[in-house]
């Protein structure tokens, strides 16, 4: 198992490495280009300068998080094949500099929701939290809620340019529905993992967040039978996932552990995201600290089903909330996500001693 933080690069993180690798216990981190426009080739020179900056700082940058997918791959377009021939030769590039595992996920429109980017928890700290009421609104006050609160940072998935004709886009997905929307993805995994195989580096697709429909936009990475479905889709271990723990338990129909222990049994999992969640209400939740008690998850259990079950990949903790006046890209303080990585690494350590 490796440990490691996101980091967003030297110009759009407030992080430091200097800060990230005097982290106990961190290895490396997660990494991704932000100036490349979706759907074009990753450049060789950018990634070779992305990947040296980390071992400047003697960590490993062998995850991308992520490569998104164009629109049309998604929508089924004919340009999709376009696309998906520069995904191939991205995934080319990242293979030449070190990187095993590249982070994705196939939402259309939104690759994440949160309504409050600024939730203030009885402590006085700020997480992000989503509550179905604050999508009940029109689609342009949405992007410009979320986008007027993120502090001023770029947010991935969320690039002002595309989202500026949201209704535009939106209108280009009126005929894909979950099957289609399926059938798009079986499509690029099979014209991808080919070339995953050829160079050794894995495809590990995060569960939709949050994992259910919202805006009447299709859903086919939400539960335990889509993750099956995926894996089926093209039968290799280069075919795997991104278990985020927050996001397939924003549905309480989720049982996060026995999803956890199959997937790992089954050498799918990759890369975990081990974040908790504390469910207000139905379906609303925030994020809270790792720790237990103050969410809805036993975060022992999801370590030790890890565990238990053979994890060798790569896990970061996932959004940290702002504390100690603390401020920057929303879900990234520093702080917070260091205590939680603390936490995790204290737990698997125990683990590891008892086993």
């Amino acid at each position: 198992m490796q440990m490691t933080m996101r980091w967003f690069g030297p110009d759009e993180d407030k992080v430091t490495l200097d800060y990230i690798r005097q982290v106990p216990g961190v290895e490396g981190v997660v990494g991704a280009l932000y100036d490349v426009p979706v759907g074009e080739v990753w450049p060789k020179d950018k990634i070779e300068k992305l990947v040296s900056l980390a071992h400047q700082a003697n960590l490993t940058m062998e995850v991308i998080e992520s490569v998104n997918i164009h629109d049309d791959i998604k929508i089924g377009l004919p340009s999709r094949d376009g696309y998906i021939a520069n995904y191939k030769q991205t995934i080319r590039h990242l293979a030449e500099y070190g990187v095993k595992v590249i982070c994705y996920n196939f939402m259309p429109v939104f690759d994440w929701m949160k309504t409050d980017m600024n939730y203030v928890l009885p402590d006085g700290s700020l997480t992000m939290a989503f509550e179905k009421k604050g999508i009940d609104k029109s689609l342009e006050e949405v992007v410009k809620e979320v986008l007027d609160n993120s502090n001023g940072f770029a947010l991935p998935g969320w690039e002002p340019e595309r989202l500026a004709q949201v209704q535009t886009l939106f209108a280009k997905y009126k005929d894909v529905d979950d099957s289609k929307l399926r059938e798009n993805l079986a499509y690029f995994l099979k014209e991808i993992i080919p070339v995953c195989e050829e160079v050794g580096v894995k495809m590990a697709i995060h569960p939709d967040d949050p994992p259910y429909s919202i805006f009447g936009l299709p859903r086919v990475v939400k539960n335990r039978d889509d993750l099956d479905w995926i894996c089926n889709a093209v039968d290799s271990e280069a075919n795997g996932i991104t278990l985020c723990t927050g996001s397939i338990a924003e549905d309480p129909t989720n049982d996060v552990y026995q999803i956890l222990e199959e997937f790992t049994r089954r050498k799918r999992i990759h890369f975990a995201h081990v974040r908790n969640i504390k469910r207000i209400k139905d379906k609303d939740f925030y994020e809270s600290a790792h720790l237990s008690r103050y969410g809805s998850l036993d975060m022992f259990k999801i370590m030790k089903v890890l565990h238990d079950n053979g994890f060798d990949g790569y896990i970061r903790p996932d959004h940290g909330r702002f504390i100690w006046g603390e401020t920057g890209r929303p879900g990234y303080g520093l702080y917070d996500r260091a205590i939680g990585l603390s936490y995790l690494l204290g737990m698997w350590e125990a683990l590891e001693n008892n086993a």
